[in-house]
């Protein structure tokens, strides 16, 4: 059994398939979905689990170089786009731009926020 990190197997699995500079979406409830992308659905009932929650503990076994954020999060929930700004490299672009761009991503994790623009697309680093 898995002593520790990611223990959800789906994610677990599809983490362990990434490369350089592919991408994951961490994804509210409301984002829209592509249905070619993988997406593995955390969401139980509204808010929960949260957004805050699932980017801990995937930046916990992730190695993230570049986050995306739509640049309307810093109007309309400020508070969650400094906690990114704090804790990773990120990026602003255009919510439409991210909706197009999730099209790209090689998972989806959907969380059960209910809060505005609570979505990032993470990039992959390297470990080295």
């Amino acid at each position: 059994m898995k002593k520790q990190g990611m223990i959800n197997r789906d994610i677990a699995g599809h983490l362990a398939k990434f490369g350089h500079t592919d991408l994951l979406v961490i994804a509210d409830c409301g984002l829209p979905m592509p249905e070619h992308v993988p997406c593995v659905d955390l969401a139980y009932r509204i808010g929960e689990p949260s957004f805050e929650t699932v980017l801990k503990a995937v930046l916990e076994d992730f190695e993230a170089e570049t986050a995306y954020i739509a640049q309307e999060i810093s109007d309309h929930n400020k508070n969650l786009a400094a906690d990114m700004q704090e804790q990773l490299d990120c990026r602003y672009i255009s919510h439409e731009e991210l909706k197009a761009m999730s099209h790209s991503a090689k998972l989806i994790i959907r969380t059960g926020e209910a809060s505005p623009y609570a979505n990032v697309i993470l990039q992959s680093g390297v470990i080295f």
